[in-house]
């Protein structure tokens, strides 16, 4: 169809944000006023490990859920944001290599963003998850100023997402896979204890970002090193999925073994955002996922920790700014609808 055959936009609508992860999906709606109609989670479970036709029936099962909780009739939704995990093209189709945080070896070459679209009859727009939530956190953050400002967002959740916005433009690179910073090799003199094996990535890699800050990081990395340190700690006989789920809490409390596996994925952040200021010199810094979804003690001090292990020049520190994702958990979903919603009022432009 085109644009001069396009339907017009009727001058009330919504779009669904999909926010599909490596545990849950999350959903929410956005109207053409630029309200979110969600104010929290909306989350079913996502069902990657089972593959493509699991995820799928998950996220589609997300669309209603979203539709049933504002009480909207489907034909108000005019369009989808969807994103996911990468690396991914920026048409949403998976890696040769399959998703890193996904398992299935079905998922390799897969395109999710044209299958969602064939099962749901709506036009979607995709982004990686983590340059959805990207795009949210410098558009809430700079406003009307966003199209002047650029900045640097690592998102923390079962792996390590990150996205590049300048110019208030998420910045997709050739093959639709810039700002995949969880895969970047990052120093390791200093980061490492004497005895620490290097960490190893679900993408193969050894030692970038990802292996350090993420929760499949402490789950296979660094929970295994720091347990044979504290041999008798509370978390040594669990099973190390649940227990990796732990550490954040005690974290939070004081443990001196978290606390050490905290320190480390805050140092390896920050060495991250150091390659970040000598190739962007951005005017911000952002933070979110997981890891900051905790009291705002920990949370600061983690982000406290970032910032002084990102080494950079005298002017660009004093010129940039750090700071928290806002809205935690719900950057992607929104992110993703917003991407969607500037998609629809640019074709009704046209």
């Amino acid at each position: 169809m085109t644009a001069a055959s396009q339907p017009p936009v009727p001058a009330s609508f919504v779009v669904v944000g999909l926010d599909n992860g490596g545990t849950c999906d999350n959903a929410t709606v956005l109207d053409n006023a630029g309200r979110f109609l969600i104010p929290g989670l909306l989350e079913v479970p996502s069902r990657v490990r089972e593959g493509p036709d699991a995820a799928l029936a998950a996220l589609i099962a997300s669309f209603d859920s979203a539709l049933d909780d504002t009480g909207l009739p489907r034909s108000a939704v005019l369009g989808v944001g969807l994103d996911s995990p990468g690396p991914a093209s920026a048409q949403g189709v998976i890696s040769i290599k399959g998703s890193t945080n996904f398992g299935s070896g079905d998922w390799a070459g897969f395109d999710l963003r044209s299958a969602l679209e064939e099962r749901l009859g709506l036009p979607v727009v995709y982004n990686n998850d983590a340059n959805a939530a990207a795009l949210y956190a410098h558009q809430q953050f700079y406003g009307p100023d966003s199209p002047n400002r650029s900045s640097v967002s690592v998102i923390v959740g079962t792996g390590l997402g990150g996205g590049v916005v300048i110019g208030g433009r998420v910045v997709q690179g050739a093959a639709g896979m810039a700002g995949e910073l969880g895969h970047v090799h990052i120093p390791l003199d200093g980061l490492l204890e004497a005895d620490q094996p290097t960490p190893t990535c679900n993408c193969g890699l050894e030692g970038d970002a990802e292996s350090f800050a993420s929760l499949t990081a402490i789950e296979k990395n660094l929970l295994p090193y720091w347990l044979s340190r504290f041999p008798q700690h509370e978390l040594a006989g669990m099973p190390r999925d649940k227990a990796a789920r732990m550490v954040r809490a005690l974290g939070e409390a004081g443990d001196p073994m978290a606390v050490a596996i905290f320190t480390q994925q805050a140092i390896a952040i920050g060495r991250l955002f150091t390659l970040a200021a000598n190739f962007i010199d951005p005017d911000a810094y952002f933070l979110g996922g997981g890891v900051v979804e905790a009291s705002p003690e920990f949370r600061d001090w983690f982000l406290h920790t970032v910032r002084r292990h990102t080494e950079m020049r005298f002017e660009a520190a004093h010129a940039a700014v750090f700071a928290l994702v806002p809205d935690l958990d719900m950057a992607g979903a929104r992110g993703a609808a917003m991407a969607a919603m500037a998609a629809l009022e640019t074709q009704s432009r046209r």
